[in-house]
């Protein structure tokens, strides 16, 4: 997957008018996507409470979905609405579990980035 979306015509089925919006949740998903899995191998390398399966399951989940949601937008599915209220809820929930490492400014970034995404793929489900 491309790391950037510059020059992809991201329209769907939503007109002109969403270009812009999809394009940057499409962005918003690629890197958030792959913050996740670069946190993986943070959280394995720290132990503990980073490396719990629960905690690590999520962020993958949460790559996956990016992946796929960016996947469904760049193509212009139909179902991309769907596919991005999914994304939406799991970017959230990891961003809540990142938050708790409140001592790792790594971890912190993330919560950040899984927020950014998750607001944006709330916009694109709810104009779906």
């Amino acid at each position: 997957m491309a790391a950037t979306i510059q020059g992809m015509g991201a329209h769907g089925g939503q007109g002109h008018e969403m270009g812009g919006a999809m394009q940057e949740c499409i962005q918003n998903c690629l890197d958030c996507h792959r913050n996740c899995l670069e946190m993986v191998q943070h959280c394995l390398q720290r132990g503990g409470k980073h490396a719990e399966a629960t905690h690590i399951r999520l962020l993958l989940d949460c790559a996956q979905i990016c992946a796929t949601s960016a996947d469904f937008m760049l193509r212009g599915s139909d179902f991309h609405g769907r596919v991005c209220g999914a994304c939406a809820e799991i970017c959230r929930r990891c961003a809540e579990d990142c938050e708790r490492f409140g001592d790792d400014e790594m971890m912190q970034r993330c919560a950040e980035i899984c927020r950014r995404c998750a607001e944006s793929c709330r916009q694109m489900a709810s104009h779906a």
